[in-house]
């Protein structure tokens, strides 16, 4: 089977921010795990030699090099395929993970707007509040999203129930609606004629 990486190959990634700014080590590290690097040993690690992971990783070389530190990127490809498909199981190990800690957290979430429409208490407060947890774990899920390389199994169970979630606040949210602004009734021949629209002659 051929994959991009197959096509692409690898970055070999050695970094090393002795001598560098105290912060230094953080951001190293901090990047590096936002681009999903499976780490080989301390301070080397490997990653997808795709086009946006090459700029990024070319970006923090430079970074480290500037502020003192020493860094190394080498381009590489797996002579033994099983040694390959293990560095992506692996990789999709780690994403599954990730993964499964929004699927963990997100019941909170659910069960949070089904509570407060059982107390009748759909607000709009509560609707505000619960799109920003909801957004919260949009950009979460798009983070683990953009170094989810090798579509890791576990990626469209997260995608699934952040979309319930979304249904469900949608449901929440029209509840909040007629509950605050429920639909006015037809004007009656008991409303004053001035607060009754007529037609014009």
């Amino acid at each position: 089977m051929t994959n991009e990486a197959d096509e692409r190959g690898w970055l070999l990634i050695s970094a090393s921010t002795a001598g560098g700014a105290g912060t230094l080590r953080v951001q190293v590290w901090r990047k590096l795990r936002s681009l999903g690097a499976l780490y080989l040993q301390q301070s080397v690690c490997l990653l997808p030699a795709r086009p946006e992971v090459v700029r990024e990783v070319r970006r923090l070389a430079d970074r480290i090099r500037h502020q003192g530190g020493t860094a190394r990127v080498l381009s590489m490809a797996f002579t033994d395929p099983a040694e390959e498909q293990a560095v992506i199981a692996e990789l999709n190990a780690a994403r599954d993970a990730e993964y499964a800690e929004v699927l963990e957290r997100l019941p909170e979430l659910r069960q949070e707007l089904a509570d407060e429409q059982a107390r009748g208490n759909a607000t709009y407060a509560e609707v505000e509040e619960s799109e920003a947890d909801l957004d919260r774990f949009r950009t979460w899920l798009s983070k683990i999203a953009a170094r989810d390389y090798f579509a890791a199994p576990g990626g469209q169970a997260a995608r699934d129930a952040v979309e319930e979630a979304a249904a469900e606040l949608a449901a929440f949210e029209e509840a909040a609606l007629h509950a605050e602004a429920p639909e006015s009734a037809p004007a009656s021949a008991s409303t004053p004629r001035s607060l009754r629209v007529v037609d014009q002659p």
